[in-house]
């Protein structure tokens, strides 16, 4: 799914704007994304990382990677 449930796909009216918050440290983003978060699926929910959380963890992120992406 690439939509917010309630989105227009869904036949209903087009969900609110969520702030952004890293789901690690609780830090908000203003607007949308910054290019320099993190966003990663994981279980089937979207969940985003602020820049620190993801510099911080980088060899963690990595490690999960498939090959092909290194």
């Amino acid at each position: 799914m690439t939509s917010l449930p309630g989105g227009s796909d869904h036949g209903g009216s087009t969900a609110e704007p969520h702030p952004l918050v890293c789901a690690r440290c609780g830090t908000l983003a203003d607007g949308p994304p910054p290019t320099t978060w993190t966003c990663s699926v994981e279980h089937g929910d979207r969940r985003f990382f602020c820049d620190t959380c993801s510099r911080d963890n980088l060899r963690a992120i990595e490690g999960r990677l498939d090959s092909s992406w290194w």
